[in-house]
């Protein structure tokens, strides 16, 4: 998987951008990343998990649904369920996820799994799903629209919006099959990081209020945020792949470790089975859709 299939997962949906752009933060413009700690201080680097029953996550202070310091996202809760069964403690370095998170934080050993990473991306080595999802169309329910596909020719009238990444706009997944599908009259943009003026919920409340038609969204940020709404709000799945556009909607979700450790994989894989219930009660309680896991 290419970074770019990355940062479209993340921040228009929304894994992580391992490398792509700088938008600005502090954190990734270079500051070094605070050590993983706890009451009792740092700890070594090699095997926390095994020889202290630690999990130490790499993490975004910052990117709900799925992560804040709060730890009050579904990864967080998923980590802490993992970190339990482990035997202890759940401890984070936060990083923003953008450009240089992985260089700052799993490369560099500060920490030893990332949450939320789609299975194939090669930077890391991925455990087991623990949850499928894709893109979804988003409406308000009392406007009846009943769009199922890009294909719909009102799409080309109405007002659409979708995510885009970065200072310089790079085309999320719904972005470049909607220019395939011809539709790009009345598309609006909206960014997907977090900053003092954008907010990935945006685009989901823009639907809610009117101003725009139709939303094309990341399921778990979809999910979450039309629970939230003040209006009932539709989703529909968009397909695993656009045809069209030969663009990928949908991805298996894992965790990241390093390709070193493979016997923390061995023992993630077997938790995530272990646990797939009370992980997909998580999933359910953030409103995330899921898809039927693929054989």
């Amino acid at each position: 998987m290419q970074d770019w299939q990355l940062a479209w997962l993340r921040h228009a949906g929304l894994v992580f951008v391992g490398v792509l752009v700088c938008v600005g933060s502090s954190a990734a413009q270079g500051q070094q990343a605070p050590q993983a700690q706890t009451a009792a201080g740092e700890f070594p680097i090699t095997q926390a998990w095994k020889d202290f029953k630690m999990l130490r996550v790499c993490g975004d202070p910052d990117n709900m649904p799925f992560s804040n310091r709060q730890q009050e996202g579904m990864e967080n809760k998923i980590a802490q369920l993992l970190g339990s069964a482990l035997g202890d403690s759940v401890v984070y370095t936060w990083w923003p996820h953008r450009r240089g998170f992985l260089r700052n934080t799993l490369s560099a050993s500060e920490c030893d799994v990332v949450m939320g990473v789609p299975t194939g991306y090669d930077p890391v080595l991925t455990t087991k799903p623990y949850y499928r999802s894709t893109y979804y169309i988003v409406t308000r329910a009392d406007r009846h629209l009943d769009i199922t596909s890009l294909d719909d020719p009102r799409l080309k009238d109405l007002r659409v919006g979708v995510g885009l990444i970065g200072e310089d706009y790079t085309n999320t997944p719904p972005a470049e099959a909607l220019g395939k599908h011809g539709v790009t009259k009345h598309v609006i943009g909206f960014s997907m990081f977090y900053d003092t003026e954008n907010h990935p919920q945006d685009i989901v409340n823009a639907v809610a209020k009117g101003d725009i038609d139709v939303a094309l969204v990341w399921g778990p940020v979809a999910g979450y945020f039309a629970k939230q709404s003040p209006v009932p709000l539709t989703l529909t799945p968009l397909p695993d792949t656009d045809v069209t556009a030969d663009v990928p909607f949908a991805y298996d979700v894992a965790i990241g470790v390093r390709h070193s450790d493979q016997e923390l994989k061995t023992v993630l894989d077997s938790l995530l089975v272990e646990k797939r219930g009370a992980i997909e009660q998580i999933l359910r309680d953030y409103g995330v859709p899921v898809l039927a896991a693929r054989h």
